[in-house]
């Protein structure tokens, strides 16, 4: 991962579930009541609660019941859910706007309440603007279109205004219609005193609020339609789905931009002589992204379920350019791994367990037959991804000899997060490069010259007390011991993201029973639905992640039988985010993100001058 894609990952920090619309709803009429208390001066306090809750909360209750139901019949997507939350920030986005105003009326003699009246209609304005760009967003409507379920609240609260403030009066002749739509004497009198012509500006102004919004997603747009081609408004729908209620709309854009590539899935299955299996590898050279269960965020899991045996799904050789873009390519990948499932010879025999160093790469691996198994990490030193085409030359040097399939896992347990220029991803023509590269030759080496004995299995699994929120996915931590000859290598998967520096190295020496042990991470980017990093050991105690590896691993050397091992590999064709795709979306985004906040300042600073202008002009 770079540092760019680092900035994008962090994006992950916004990542929320919209709350059920009754839960919204309930919210934003006590905060209405709140309000009316301290806004209103009638006798009783229930009195203020209710008159907040009617000219405050009841237009917030219209927008979140009707502005889904025209979305919807308009072609839009906003549900309930959506629909209530954005009524509920409106609602608090007018509040903050009449509070403001309201201390300044208070300790500024030259701001009366007229000054408030007018700030309630730049209020009014701004809350129509921003679900106007939601809106557009959400269900791609044009503007005309998108400003009709936009204006829901602003209209509701506007006649609500119109009818309490006297301001219809004016414009009723017929006593019947007075009656009707023209209570004043009802309304308390600090909303009182709005004229036709008040609404005449906030037309106007939220027509001046409408074209900014427009314009402003020209803007915006333009650099991804040039780079991506594809729209800025179809990330931001389909991250905004994402957030609010985990909807796949981010796999859309995602496949929109992606390329198709050919991936090699290779499977090492462990079983019984009779044939039940008891532990299977499985390794598709993809990268498990991009976060939470977006496109193959949750393959670890889906590999887990798919598998008779115990399934250990470490992280392969492949950067963020290879996510998958839908989960759906995840079926492809499970397809192709019971292809080669069903290829493979099983032997008796394997290698005992072998450790080499080369530069600052540390390997690990045994042969099963004429395949090798080889795990490779930095630590002590800190990295993140490897780039895919590293992996496959470091696979091709070893089967330089007599290895046919390599299973090659980048063990990917030490990493010091997201700051700094230099992440750590290990890219062609580095140094790190080429110590995998010729590390993985060598082993390879070692291990066909190595003699062979029978193997021995065992397996243990704790799915932990630790949730993704803490950084440790569903399938917790699982341990594979394999005995050659009374020398035992272990192999130990958490499912989590990285890990933290120098965790890795102690629970290497803290575990005892076994001569060589090696702790892979998954990379699930389940825990990444809480923040970017989320490390195994960065928010649970690294004294119990040691204590339970090591006793799985006692539980693994205690669970030792005679087994059959074998491995085969296949190949998926597969859409993927594609070669620097990712360092151009995460480029546009976070131009996006900075730019973006400065501008729309820009874009606000102007339509405020131009509201404040209009103002000044009406008074005149």
């Amino acid at each position: 991962m770079t540092a760019t894609q680092g900035n994008l990952a962090s994006l992950s920090r916004f990542i929320f579930r919209a709350p059920n619309w009754y839960a919204s709803l309930a919210f934003a009429l006590f905060i209405a009541a709140l309000t009316g208390v301290a806004a209103f001066d009638s006798r009783f306090v229930l009195d203020d609660a209710w008159q907040g809750v009617f000219f405050i909360g009841f237009p917030t209750a219209i927008a979140g019941a009707v502005t889904p139901w025209v979305d919807q019949r308009l072609d839009g997507q906003l549900t309930p859910n959506r629909a209530s939350l954005l009524a509920l920030i409106c609602e608090l986005v007018t509040i903050a706007f009449l509070t403001t105003a309201g201390v300044i009326a208070l300790v500024s003699p030259r701001f009366g309440q007229n000054f408030v009246f007018d700030v309630l209609l730049v209020a009014l304005a701004s809350i129509f603007a921003f679900r106007l760009l939601i809106l557009m967003a959400v269900s791609r409507h044009s503007l005309l279109k998108a400003a009709i379920p936009a204006s829901i609240q602003t209209v509701a609260a506007a006649g609500l205004l119109a009818v309490y403030s006297g301001a219809t009066a004016f414009m009723l002749d017929d006593p019947v219609l007075q009656e009707m739509l023209a209570r004043a004497e009802q309304a308390p009198p600090e909303i009182q005193g709005f004229i036709p012509a008040d609404f005449v500006l906030l037309g106007i102004i939220c027509a001046i609020y409408a074209l900014a919004v427009w314009l402003f997603l020209v803007v915006i747009d333009r650099p991804w339609r040039s780079s991506l081609g594809v729209s800025a408004l179809d990330f931001l729908r389909g991250f905004i789905g994402h957030i609010a209620e985990g909807s796949d709309e981010l796999e859309a854009f995602f496949e929109d931009i992606g390329e198709e590539a050919i991936v090699p899935v290779t499977v090492l299955s462990v079983r019984r002589p009779n044939g039940e299996e008891k532990a299977r590898f499985v390794l598709p050279m993809i990268h498990p992204g991009p976060m939470g269960e977006i496109g193959g965020g949750n393959l670890p899991k889906r590999v887990a379920e798919s598998a008779d045996g115990l399934a250990f799904p470490p992280h392969a050789t492949a950067g963020h350019d290879f996510n998958l873009v839908t989960e759906r390519e995840v079926d492809t990948i499970l397809d192709t791994a019971d292809r080669a499932f069903d290829d493979i010879e099983y032997h008796s025999e394997a290698t005992v367990g072998h450790r080499i160093t080369e530069g600052e790469a540390t390997l690990t691996g045994q042969a099963f037959g004429g395949d090798a198994f080889v795990v490779t990490t930095y630590a002590p030193g800190c990295a993140d991804d490897v780039d895919y085409s590293v992996g496959l030359s470091a696979m091709s040097e070893a089967r330089s000899g007599d290895i046919e399939d390599v299973l090659l896992v980048d063990a990917h347990n030490s990493n010091d997060g997201l700051e700094g220029d230099d992440l750590g991803h290990v890219v062609p023509g580095s140094q790190r490069s080429f110590d995998m590269i010729h590390g993985t030759g060598k082993l390879a080496r070692h291990l066909t010259e190595a003699e062979t004995g029978p193997v021995r299995c065992g397996v243990a699994w704790d799915e932990t007390p630790w949730e993704p929120q803490e950084g440790i996915g569903p399938l917790g931590i699982r341990v594979c011991v394999f005995e050659v000859n009374g020398d035992r290598t272990a192999y130990a998967l958490i499912d989590g993201n990285n890990m933290e520096p120098g965790l890795r190295d102690r629970i290497v020496d803290a575990v005892d029973g076994v001569d060589t042990l090696e702790v892979m991470t998954s990379d699930t980017h389940i825990v990444n639905t809480v923040e970017a990093e989320n490390q195994v050991g960065q928010a649970i105690p690294e004294k119990e992640v040691v204590a339970l590896v090591a006793d799985l691993v006692g539980r693994a050397v205690a669970d030792l039988e005679p087994v059959e091992a074998g491995m085969a590999s296949d190949t998926a064709e597969v859409t993927v985010f594609g070669n620097d795709r990712t360092e151009t979306l995460a480029s546009t985004a976070n131009a996006m993100v900075s730019l973006g906040g400065a501008l729309a300042a820009a874009f606000i600073i102007v339509v405020m001058a131009i509201s404040v202008l209009i103002f000044l002009v009406a008074g005149v």
